[in-house]
């Protein structure tokens, strides 16, 4: 009986003698950058007017109160109505639209177009 019991006793130690032990090393890179910051601010404006020329993905031209302004779609720009909907439908000369664009002068670059018709 007693001859068990050690056996026993061997046989529920004896995996955790020979189980290997791990160790994790743990390495910490700190780099430091020169301290020199730039703030580029951008503003977005908009010019409210009827559509007079319209290009899909190209340009669209407003007649506002200065004159007949150019813009450049951009690949992010949007056509949405009132609601914020997407327009699917090409814009037509004579709609009633306000572009938001960002840019001065001959680089304004629309973000959105919102269909006020």
């Amino acid at each position: 009986m007693k001859r068990t019991i050690v056996s026993l006793v061997c046989a529920l130690f004896a995996p955790l003698a020979f189980a290997q032990t791990s160790t994790t090393t743990e390495e910490t890179t700190t780099s430091t950058k020169p301290a020199t910051t730039s703030e580029t601010t951008t503003s977005t404006t908009y010019a409210t007017g009827a559509v007079t020329t319209y290009e899909p993905g190209k340009t669209i031209v407003v007649k506002s109160d200065q004159g007949p302004v150019s813009f450049a779609l951009g690949t992010a720009a949007r056509i949405v109505d009132g609601a914020g909907k997407v327009v699917t439908a090409p814009l037509r000369a004579g709609q009633k639209v306000r572009v938001y664009y960002t840019g001065p002068g001959e680089s304004r670059t629309v973000e959105r177009v919102v269909v006020e018709d």
